[in-house]
């Protein structure tokens, strides 16, 4: 169970760095040329959305039930761990952030539906997914990625 999650942990985060960089540039576009908010701009945000919740639960379900991590092991104090820079990757900074950009995606999808004219919905959904596109980016374990 645990490979096969893993396996689906890693394959969706192409998708959701894909499709949060399409959006991404599709709602700076937008903002910058001061286009109409269309349709496919809320199925894009909705999209991203979906993706990253549940690339996210994919990710919790993993660090609670995945060997690899060792937090909620007795062999390992939490000084080991802020001391490796691997190990700190996988047990805090990577959870955390992505965390972070979760929440910052819903943030700016929730913002960007109370607005009634496109250029303000434009301004919160480039300004939240472009933070977290910059935190998902900062956070991916490169090294396994390729």
């Amino acid at each position: 169970m645990e490979s096969i999650l893993k396996h689906i942990h890693s394959y969706w985060a192409y998708i959701v760095v894909i499709v949060t960089t399409i959006a991404t540039v599709n709602f700076i576009i937008g903002a910058i040329l001061k286009k109409e908010y269309q349709p496919k701009d809320f199925r894009l945000a909705l999209l991203t959305l979906i993706a990253t919740h549940l690339q996210f639960l994919f990710g919790m379900i993993l660090y609670f039930t995945s060997s690899r991590i060792q937090w909620f092991n007795d062999d390992v104090s939490v000084k080991d761990i802020m001391k490796n820079a691997d190990l700190r990757l996988y047990h805090i900074e990577h959870p955390t952030v992505m965390l972070l950009a979760a929440v910052l995606i819903t943030i700016g999808y929730s913002k960007h539906k109370k607005q009634l004219v496109s250029g303000p919905k434009f301004k919160f959904l480039t300004i939240f997914y472009t933070l977290a596109l910059l935190l998902i980016l900062s956070r991916i374990p490169w090294k396994v990625w390729f």
